[in-house]
């Protein structure tokens, strides 16, 4: 058998070797802010003597090279340079890339060619931005091909131990983060997520449909609202034209097709589903919990003529999480029985977008409608039979329009917007407590509304550029949130080059965001009245960031960022007295409650980055955060927040080596995040136990404790073959390699009889016998990944 094995391996090696080398790289260069064709622009391969001019459409066609990445430098007289990282062009398809250029007054007085950096960087966001290429995403080692793993490479992002992907940004906590695919906003990117935060273990969105990722931190532009931490763009890559083709992508947990091609001379799609197959693996390992996901994502693109273009763009879930009574052997395997709900979980994004190109500017229309629903149901003892403990129903679904227009007059830059959405949130609950029975329907029908607009100039013959911007938002749901003035949202950002590879950045902003809706929308049981309505506000975070960045002509760069956020208007959870920005690393629904909006927070830090991208095949990330998070408690003292991770270390390098073979490291550091310790004695009660079958915080300790410092090393080899038609990429990826496990917050269990009864304890008949499971967090998780393109 490994006689075989190692056969076929000569076998596709030497087959691969002998295809000709017919790479082919299509594309366009334009004007970026008119979409204007640009003659006689130059087009090269990085490092290679392969190039071209652009004919008088402005297209361009390179051909002849051999299969493998590379950077593409775009320029012309008047233009700043523009380079692409990473471009990966094989046999099988022409890469179709489309360039734009942005306009330079000063080289277009003087025929001079202005060299950009490799960095992307613009007025808006001079700092705490970040571009991940999909080359730099497919290949991060115990990434597994999800963003919400791979930006943990970077700094300011914290992790946790566990096998969530929850996105932890300077010290804020996971529902405090926006997404856009294609301009199209998208309110959650991960399967199983939690209601009321934006976390979960598996992300939704295929990266093979994905060019690239632009990563905000901090210096949000103006068109960008309802965030406080950070705004994810995802922009999908342009369809071949050439013919029908397709990617299969079997993974770590799911098999995924792609089918992408055109569909006119001036249109084309692509499209994509995912399925997993955890479930079987899961039985397999004996665990009591059986999750299914699929997705779809799909964009279809009609590019009218020069001047018009019209986007269709669309992704899905569908989610099951069953429980898999048969495993019921284990205390740990009857303790998640006993308490985890059987859930379903769907969701959509349909959105459409159109741009119009004037002579100096870009129109942008957005039209789209996003909707998730939850499902939960528990019954006692997993038995229908017997009494329901808790029914649970609920959805989001929100229906939105915006229009921007974006012009670039002379040395200005200009962009200016409005908004509307039409929001629709539905919640049935009903849930058995120990003394009391929650249980309501509720339906909450609000609008919503938003301008903003945006300046940017150089001065100084472009070494100081500056902007300036501002933003209002608001809803019907409250009086004082109806005026949008009182969000009213100024930003200003600055970058002074010091030398021609030095730059001072900084940036300073208020920034406003809307309380979850499962707030918004909790009803009086007794009265069926909003009963937050009154006590809300919309969350305020005012940011203050400056830093210095260093540029080497190897691209590579180094930055040190500090940075403050002081929050306010924070939702604070009036049942169990915290802060709601404590809430969100677990599956579920957080902010079903009673709230007020009188929370306070702050996070501050540093951080520090050294990044070389792909140079002579080499790559690598050097980053560190030193962040302190801290949120009000009951007493409204400052106290250490669930995210307050202090010192986080990501070391990723990786090399590629000849006949296309590529090794990869990545080993993370963190000091442990705090955790609050259950309340033993209200937990043992047995009306408390026989309601929640788990125990109960206990937040007059809120994060007094912290878990033991946690570090793990990852490894990634992948191996490519490019064939004439198609092309075959197999790797191997190991998470935790030297099976690093700490100890994480104790469980509390109750003892239990040989029928699997609790046990009252015999000292206090009104309580059960408990004791401590431990749970050690951190396992060694291996895994084999095979993608075939066609």
């Amino acid at each position: 058998m490994k006689k075989s094995y190692l056969l076929a391996f000569i076998l596709l090696s030497f087959c691969a070797k002998i295809v000709a080398q017919t790479g082919i790289i299509k594309g366009r260069v334009f004007n970026e802010s008119n979409n204007q064709a640009l003659q006689y622009a130059t087009v090269f391969l990085q490092n290679t003597e392969f190039g071209a001019y652009t004919d008088s459409v402005g297209n361009f066609e390179i051909t002849g090279m051999q299969p493998g990445l590379y950077n593409i430098e775009g320029s012309s007289v008047g233009f700043e340079t523009e380079i692409v990282y990473e471009v990966q062009v094989t046999n099988n398809k022409p890469y179709y890339l489309e360039i734009g250029l942005k306009e330079d007054t000063k080289s277009a007085t003087d025929s001079v060619v202005i060299v950009a950096s490799p960095f992307k960087k613009s007025e808006e966001a001079p700092l705490s931005l970040r571009t991940i290429g999909t080359s730099e995403i497919q290949r991060n080692p115990g990434g597994n091909r999800d963003i919400s793993k791979v930006i943990q490479s970077l700094p300011g992002v914290g992790s946790t131990v566990s096998f969530r992907n929850d996105i932890l940004i300077r010290g804020g906590a996971p529902n405090e983060n926006r997404f856009y695919l294609d301009d199209v906003e998208v309110p959650n990117i991960n399967h199983f997520a939690t209601q009321g935060g934006s976390g979960g273990p598996v992300g939704m969105i295929n990266v093979d449909l994905i060019s690239e990722v632009d990563f905000y931190s901090g210096a949000f532009p103006a068109n960008r609202g309802n965030a406080l931490s950070s705004v994810f763009q995802f922009r999908m890559r342009e369809a071949r034209k050439d013919r029908l083709g397709f990617t299969a992508t079997v993974g770590a947990s799911d098999l995924a097709l792609t089918l992408e091609g055109p569909t006119s001379k001036k249109s084309s799609f692509m499209f994509s589903f995912r399925r997993s197959y955890l479930q079987n693996l899961f039985k397999i390992l004996g665990l009591p919990f059986l999750p299914t996901y699929h997705d779809w994502q799909y964009k279809h693109k009609f590019k009218i003529d020069e001047k018009n273009e019209f986007n269709i763009i669309s992704l899905g879930s569908y989610d099951l999480f069953k429980l898999n009574l048969e495993q019921d052997s284990t205390d740990f395997q009857k303790y998640v029985l006993a308490y985890l709900p059987v859930q379903t979980q769907w969701s959509y994004v349909l959105g459409t977008s159109y741009k119009h190109y004037g002579e100096k500017g870009l129109w942008t229309v957005v039209l789209s409608r996003n909707m998730i629903n939850f499902d939960a149901y528990k019954y006692k003892n997993n038995d229908e039979a017997q009494e329901k403990l808790l029914d649970y129903n609920s959805q989001e679904s929100d229906n939105k329009f915006r229009v921007e227009h974006s012009a670039r007059y002379g040395s200005w830059k200009l962009n200016v917007g409005a908004g509307s959405e039409y929001s629709r949130y539905f919640n049935r609950t009903f849930n058995k407590l120990p003394f009391a029975t929650v249980d309501f329907n509720s339906t909450l029908h609000i609008f919503k509304y938003a301008a903003f607009a945006q300046v940017s100039r150089s001065f100084l013959k472009n070494r100081l550029t500056l902007s300036a911007g501002t933003r209002i938002d608001g809803t019907t749901y409250n009086e004082k949130m109806a005026n949008p003035f009182r969000q009213f949202s100024p930003r200003f950002s600055a970058s002074y080059s010091i030398t021609d590879k030095i730059t001072a950045n900084f940036n300073t902003g208020i920034f406003y965001q809307l309380p979850t809706y499962t707030v918004m929308g909790y009803r009086n049981t007794d009265t069926k009245e909003l009963e937050n309505q009154a006590n809300l506000d919309y969350v305020r975070n005012k940011h203050l960031v400056g830093g210095f960045a260093y540029l080497s002509p190897t691209n590579s760069k180094i930055s040190v960022e500090g940075f403050y956020k002081d929050y306010d208007r924070y939702p604070f959870m009036l049942r169990d007295s915290v802060s709601l920005a404590n809430l969100g690393s677990d599956f579920g629904v957080v902010g079903n409650g009673a709230a007020a909006s009188i929370g306070k927070g702050r996070s501050y830090g540093l951080e520090f980055l050294a990044q070389q991208r792909m140079y002579k095949g080499f790559y690598g990330i050097v980053a560190y955060t030193l962040v302190w998070s801290e949120f009000t408690d009951r007493n409204g003292k400052f106290v250490p927040s669930a995210w307050d991770g202090r010192h986080i270390i990501a070391l990723t390098a990786g090399k590629k080596f000849k006949r296309n073979w590529e090794l990869g490291a990545k080993w993370r550091y963190t000091q442990g995040n705090p955790y609050t310790p259950v309340d033993s004695l209200t937990s043992s009660s047995i009306p408390v136990w026989d309601a929640f079958q788990q125990a109960l915080p206990d937040y007059s300790q809120i994060n007094t404790r912290r878990l033991t410092p946690y570090h793990q090393l990852d490894v990634r080899l992948d191996k490519k073959w490019f064939f004439k038609k198609w092309n075959l990429n197999t790797y191997i990826d190991i998470q935790n390699l030297y099976i690093k496990q700490i100890p994480g917050a104790p469980i509390l269990n109750v003892v239990r009889d040989a029928n699997n009864n609790p046990v009252i304890n015999p000292s206090n008949p009104n309580f059960y016998q408990t004791y401590f499971i431990p749970n050690n967090l951190g396992n060694l998780t291996p895994s084999v990944g095979i993608v075939v393109q066609y």
